[in-house]
């Protein structure tokens, strides 16, 4: 089939990102737009429009605008979605040499920064939830241990990286976090990409954005958590920690020359739907609706966790010993197509749109899942990561993966520095990075994941000479 029919095909129940929902929840203008003659929006960077960076046109004026409506000092569109942007923030923050501190539940576009900056990740351990084998978002008194523990080292810290909400819709008070940092005189990335509509919502519902509480550095991805299209994005700048030329450099090492028109316009949309009073009004209803429909799933049985995002449903599958893989499979086969399974759970994005009769759907198939005999032996607790509180690479990143390496089995690794990342794609969160040593504990508990993540963990590791 072609990738273009492909598109059109109705894939049942989108429980999936893009948060539009297929298109249902775009903003009205751009709807309209996409309604014009094909490609009559496909423009360059003609004088009218401008880009991102230059400072003139449309685009420009339309990131001030912005910036001003939210209350922040700058901001950029990005077309190479939250990805692009962490990475520019993360080499306008620091320079070669240099380490920047983050948590161990980074998206790996973080680390790949690193790598092309030659920059060293820091890791930060964070609290586990063995029942599920999710990660937490740190409170005050463990990020003060981590920095304490780092300014007991040789390290010399350029930022620091929080990930808040994480991808489930975990989430912490990032203000006394944010204070606690800025007393060490180091700016704070917070990659917010699930969280956008925290800083576009004005009830109490949802807990404060990075860029409500002082964060320097805040980067949203438009597609998972407003109404953009995939691949867009903005980061915002505020304070004077970082320069904004260093982030407009960093920008155009990353971004293509050429960023499509219709990505940006739906950057500006994406963002202005949640300052219209009609748009206020309807995403306070889908919070309600969205805490409706977990509760009356709780009601009728389904094992929901609790996270801080009403958008999002976490089914803990394994709570009845169902693997979540095993869960999406048969999801899928009932034409319900989650956003991202794991060994323990399955999550599902509600998105910006209104989903009929789904507490009847989810709970009727998965009560059939529960009679089908579709188990296994996978069951909580999850074995808590060999990770220390903090960790760095024996080896500069970059040195890894340019270096001469050979395959070992993973038993034979011990002693050994990784070559390589390892990272289960979705939800994209490293296990191991370039110029990590190998241990035995570690080896021993990365051995014991493979059961868990089929085809995602291999069984051999590529290691340094």
């Amino acid at each position: 089939m072609k990738l273009s029919a492909l598109l059109q095909s109705n894939r049942g129940e989108n429980l999936f990102l893009p948060a539009h929902g297929r298109g249902k929840a775009l903003p009205s203008d751009l709807k309209t737009l996409l309604k014009k003659r094909a490609g009559l929006w496909d423009l360059p960077e003609l004088p009218d429009l401008g880009d991102a960076i230059s400072g003139h046109g449309e685009i420009a004026l339309s990131q001030k605008a912005i910036a001003s409506e939210f209350g922040v000092d700058r901001c950029w569109y990005g077309v190479n979605g939250a990805t692009g942007l962490l990475q520019a923030a993360i080499l306008s923050v620091a320079r070669p040499g240099s380490a920047v501190l983050m948590p161990r539940n980074v998206h790996r576009s973080t680390v790949n920064a690193c790598i092309f900056g030659d920059i060293t990740p820091i890791l930060f351990d964070l609290p586990f939830l063995e029942d599920r084998g999710h990660f937490s978002p740190p409170d005050l008194t463990w990020l003060d241990k981590v920095i304490n523990e780092v300014n007991n080292s040789s390290l010399d810290l350029a930022a620091i990286v929080l990930v808040n909400p994480t991808y489930h819709g975990y989430s912490t008070d990032l203000e006394p976090l944010i204070r606690r940092i800025h007393l060490e005189g180091l700016p704070v990335l917070i990659d917010e990409a699930h969280g956008a509509h925290f800083l576009c919502s004005s009830s109490n519902l949802l807990p404060s954005s990075g860029v409500q509480v002082g964060a320097d550095l805040v980067v949203h991805s438009l597609h998972k958590s407003s109404v953009g299209l995939a691949q867009t994005a903005v980061l915002w700048s505020q304070g004077d920690l970082v320069d904004p030329e260093a982030i407009e450099r960093s920008i155009t090492w990353l971004q293509t020359s050429s960023p499509s028109s219709l990505l940006l316009a739906s950057c500006e949309s994406s963002l202005k739907e949640w300052l219209l009073k009609k748009g206020q009004r309807r995403l306070t209803s889908l919070l309600e609706i969205g805490n409706n429909i977990h509760r009356e799933l709780q009601l009728s049985g389904v094992p929901l966790l609790e996270t801080q995002d009403p958008l999002k449903l976490v089914l803990h599958t394994s709570s009845k010993g169902i693997n979540g893989f095993v869960a999406d499979n048969w999801f899928i086969k009932k034409r319900i197509i989650a956003e991202l399974p794991e060994p323990g759970t399955l999550t599902f994005c509600l998105g910006f749109f209104k989903h009929k009769g789904l507490v009847k759907l989810i709970t009727n198939k998965w009560n059939d899942l529960l009679m089908s005999n579709n188990t296994n032996s996978l069951s909580p607790p999850f074995s808590r990561p060999e990770f220390p509180l903090i960790s760095s690479p024996k080896v500069s990143s970059l040195s890894a993966c340019s270096s001469k390496s050979y395959k070992v089995s993973l038993s034979e690794s011990v002693g050994l520095i990784s070559a390589q990342m390892i990272c289960p794609y979705p939800p994209g969160i490293p296990l191991l990075i370039p110029g990590e040593q190998l241990d035995r504990n570690f080896i021993n508990w990365i051995s014991s994941q493979r059961e868990f993540w089929p085809d995602q963990i291999p069984s051999e590791i590529k290691v340094l000479h």
